[in-house]
């Protein structure tokens, strides 16, 4: 399995515009962007289809070409931009699924002509499972308030898997017995708020991240060859050498927009 990370940033990505924060100042000094997050797989399933995924793809050379799910954890429009469903629509009518809660499921689908069928919508809720395109996807519960409500991911083809969990904050007891016992190779979790403790609970700051790390560790599904990536970084996040540090001592890594992941 191929992951390739088209952006490891919140809504706002990092630099913020209007911002002069060290965490800005030190991604603008160093000439880095991180955009909103989103993932392609193999390059036919494209995980939160924002309004820069296509310029995310474009940016690194990749095309949609052969994209043939979209998966959204939720209906916030940095991580659903309908619009990229419209202008496919424009040059061709290969089939697509679009797949998600229920918000995300209908927001989408008023971006269509009722009588075009090259794309299926799926609805899914939490404990749900489905095999879509050879891969077999879990619908998890996520605590983050998105009108109809926000999902995370286990997704996997068979061979390699991941947890896919933002947007989130502490995870509900109900997720974490789902993921009990199932090893993955990779995690992409949320660290929103970084050192910032007074943002509300609905996304991780790095106490939280490190809390969720182990949970996860203690259930199993992160063990000694998993790999744990920060997504959805904010800018309350210290500058990059801090934060490699401070999640290094947590066990994970981070990585920049672009970055490519094979899984055993």
């Amino acid at each position: 399995m191929e992951v390739l990370l088209l952006g490891t940033g919140a809504a706002d990505g990092i630099p913020n515009v209007f911002c002069a924060c060290p965490t800005c100042t030190d991604h603008r000094d160093r000439g880095e962007l991180r955009t909103p997050t989103s993932v392609l797989i193999d390059n036919r399933l494209l995980i939160d289809p924002g309004p820069e995924a296509p310029r995310q793809v474009s940016r690194l050379g990749r095309d949609l070409i052969g994209c043939t799910t979209m998966l959204v954890s939720h209906a916030h429009s940095d991580h659903l931009d309908p619009a990229v469903l419209l202008h496919r629509s424009w040059v061709t009518q290969t089939p697509l699924q679009v797949v998600g809660p229920a918000a995300a499921i209908e927001w989408s689908a008023n971006w269509l002509d009722p009588a075009q069928t090259s794309v299926t919508f799926t609805t899914l809720t939490a404990g749900q499972m489905v095999e879509i395109d050879g891969y077999l996807i879990e619908a998890l519960a996520a605590n983050h308030h998105a009108y109809t409500g926000a999902l995370c991911y286990h997704l996997g083809d068979g061979t390699s898997s991941l947890l896919y969990l933002t947007d989130t904050g502490l995870l509900p007891p109900a997720t974490l017995k789902a993921v009990t016992g199932r090893q993955v190779d990779l995690v992409l979790l949320e660290d929103t708020f970084g050192t910032a403790s007074d943002k509300g609970d609905q996304h991780l700051n790095l106490v939280a991240f490190a809390t969720t790390v182990a949970q996860l560790r203690e259930v199993g599904a992160i063990g000694a060859n998993s790999r744990v990536v920060p997504v959805h970084l904010g800018h309350d996040n210290p500058p990059l050498a801090e934060l490699r540090q401070a999640m290094a001592d947590i066990g994970a890594e981070v990585l920049s927009d672009g970055a490519e992941l094979r899984l055993p």
